[in-house]
């Protein structure tokens, strides 16, 4: 007799994009409808909160249509409903958090909360299996995050930035390049044709912690662009892209490598939009090579951004520790990891 599968349909709208998908048991995309607004925030330079929540407005139903038809199902096949509810923001949030209630509520099915940063590392089950103990680098737009995970659904943040995350400065540091947003792409393609010669600061590298700060080198960046404007000298962007994204690099590369030593696991998951950046991954491949017992798992470059095919894949590890919400579930824009390990 054949198990019945398992199929959860997922939402995610923390940001700027919109997406709804439906997930077999948890690792098998069946449909993953992403309905981006990229075009409409490049002018602003970044994300603008009221823009976005509109957008999320006007496609939400239409991603769950045809992510419905794509996947081949009816509401009587699902399983759960699961849904980012947090970080992110509160009025894009509150569009996904909506939609899902309501289907789970006609439908009278179970409810799940995801963290957004959850569904980053699971955005990796899909290329394989997590093997616990395990330690997460999350590096995105708003987070940069070593997460030490013991088990499936339990999260530990051992390290966080301070400040800036690493796609937050790519962005910043776009702008003055005149790079239009999102900028951390064409950065890292500008960064393989240049050299570090700026030496940029490393902060926090050397310190006894596994936090990080990027804000510094943002400042340091902008205020070297901004001297050489002053005194009509000509700076190359190409050795600019390089030397920054070597800084950005070199500090989480060390914060990892650190956090391994102290936390022995398994399998290291590089995931988050800036895990698509190509010079990170080369250097986590390199420094993976002097922990033998350390398998690594990245992220597809496909599902490094924003989409709901990760918000299934962690809602159904979450499901399937018992983890359920009422329809008193609300948008939480400063959600953090609580560990249950």
């Amino acid at each position: 007799m054949n198990k019945q599968r398992e199929l959860i349909l997922a939402f995610e709208s923390s940001c700027d994009e919109t997406s709804v998908a439906v997930i077999e048991d948890g690792h098998k995309i069946l449909s993953n409808v992403v309905a981006t607004q990229i075009n409409s925030h490049k002018r602003f330079g970044g994300v603008v909160p009221e823009v976005a929540s509109r957008h999320h407005i006007e496609q939400v139903t239409l991603c769950l249509e045809d992510a419905l038809n794509e996947a081949g199902v009816d509401y009587a096949d699902l399983s759960a409903v699961a849904v980012t509810y947090g970080p992110g923001l509160v009025g894009a949030l509150l569009v996904g958090v909506s939609a899902a209630k309501v289907v789970a509520f006609a439908h009278n099915l179970p409810l799940i909360p995801v963290n957004h940063m959850a569904g980053h590392i699971y955005a990796a089950r899909f290329v394989k299996p997590l093997v616990f103990p395990a330690l997460a680098l999350l590096v995105s737009g708003g987070h940069t995050e070593l997460v030490y995970l013991s088990a499936p659904n339990s999260y530990e943040i051992i390290g966080e930035t301070r400040d800036d995350a690493a796609g937050e400065a790519y962005d910043k540091i776009g702008r003055v390049l005149g790079i239009n947003y999102p900028a951390g792409k064409e950065i890292d393609q500008m960064a393989h044709l240049g050299k570090d010669v700026f030496n940029f600061p490393r902060a926090m590298i050397n310190e006894n912690n596994f936090d990080f700060s990027f804000s510094g080198l943002k400042s340091a960046f902008i205020n070297t662009v901004h001297h050489a404007d002053q005194v009509g000298e000509k700076l190359d962007h190409k050795d600019l892209a390089a030397s920054f994204q070597q800084s950005v690099v070199d500090v989480l590369a060390q914060k990892m490598v650190n956090a391994l030593k102290k936390y022995p696991v398994k399998q290291l998951i590089l995931a988050g939009g800036v895990a698509a950046n190509s010079g990170l991954r080369e250097r986590i491949e390199q420094e993976l090579k002097a922990f033998d017992d350390v398998s690594l798992l990245m992220a597809p470059l496909k599902l490094c951004g924003d989409n709901a095919a990760m918000i299934g894949a962690a809602g159904y590890v979450a499901w399937k520790a018992g983890v359920q919400a009422d329809l008193s579930l609300n948008a939480d824009p400063s959600l953090e990891f609580s560990w249950i390990g």
